[in-house]
């Protein structure tokens, strides 16, 4: 674990300072990219926070995927908690110029994890959920388990091998972010993450539009445009910091 650290010339944010509190393995990621109006999604986003814009456009994105082996530092990994479904609907913002992500809800199929992100001030909710594969498809399926209109129902083929993103690109701009932002009582505070840099690949996506909807903020409603699919990566996590 402690080898990825030797890793980051990547990073477009400073590695946190101190050592790495919790280990998790993120595999099968799938991401679907939606574009929507900037004006219309910033009064979903904290005013401590600049929501971030990639040529004039801001973007929602929702994270189907895999945690496995999480475990804390210098702790045993806890049996049957180590592993679950997650499904995060994020945004892109900044914070004194250093780029990041805003969560509007990340739900998992497990409590114990739920409970635990919560003191992290981050937003998870308790979700019942399923992926399996089937004629050369797998579908993902997560329903809100205190909030019924809060769903999602899709289904995704990998069509390519993964590669890296190149600077400059919407793909890049997306993907490479090393800092959790979120609110509390005023003032900003983040959480650093490290990992290698993501690699991508293209994927086929069949969904639900009306599962999409539901989980942006609001009423906003919009049309994924992009999709990619990432086989994983070995992330690390520091505590909660107020941003400076």
């Amino acid at each position: 674990m402690n080898e990825l650290l030797n890793y980051t010339d990547h990073r477009t944010a400073p590695l946190p300072s101190g050592p790495w509190m919790m280990f998790q393995k993120w595999e099968e990621v799938v991401t679907m990219h939606i574009p929507v109006d900037p004006e219309e999604l910033a009064r979903h986003v904290p005013d401590e926070l600049e929501l971030d814009l990639y040529e004039g456009q801001a973007w929602v994105s929702i994270f189907p995927f895999n945690v496995k082996d999480l475990r804390f530092r210098n702790i045993p990994r806890f049996p049957y908690f180590h592993k679950f479904l997650e499904l995060n609907t994020r945004t892109y913002v900044k914070h004194k110029g250093i780029p990041g992500v805003y969560f509007f809800s990340l739900d998992a199929e497990k409590i114990i994890p739920v409970l635990g992100a919560r003191t992290a001030t981050l937003p998870y909710y308790k979700a019942k959920m399923k992926r399996e594969r089937k004629n050369g498809w797998t579908h993902f399926y997560s329903r809100r388990q205190h909030d019924a209109e809060a769903w999602f129902d899709g289904r995704y083929k990998v069509l390519s091998s993964a590669a890296p993103s190149e600077e400059g690109t919407l793909d890049h701009w997306l993907f490479e972010r090393y800092r959790l932002y979120k609110t509390l009582g005023g003032k900003v505070m983040h959480i650093g993450i490290h990992h290698l840099k993501w690699k991508l690949a293209d994927v086929s996506i069949d969904y639900d539009p009306d599962a999409v909807n539901s989980l942006l903020p609001g009423d906003m409603t919009g049309t994924p445009v992009i999709a990619h699919y990432s086989p994983g990566l070995d992330v690390l996590f520091w505590p909660p910091y107020k941003s400076e």
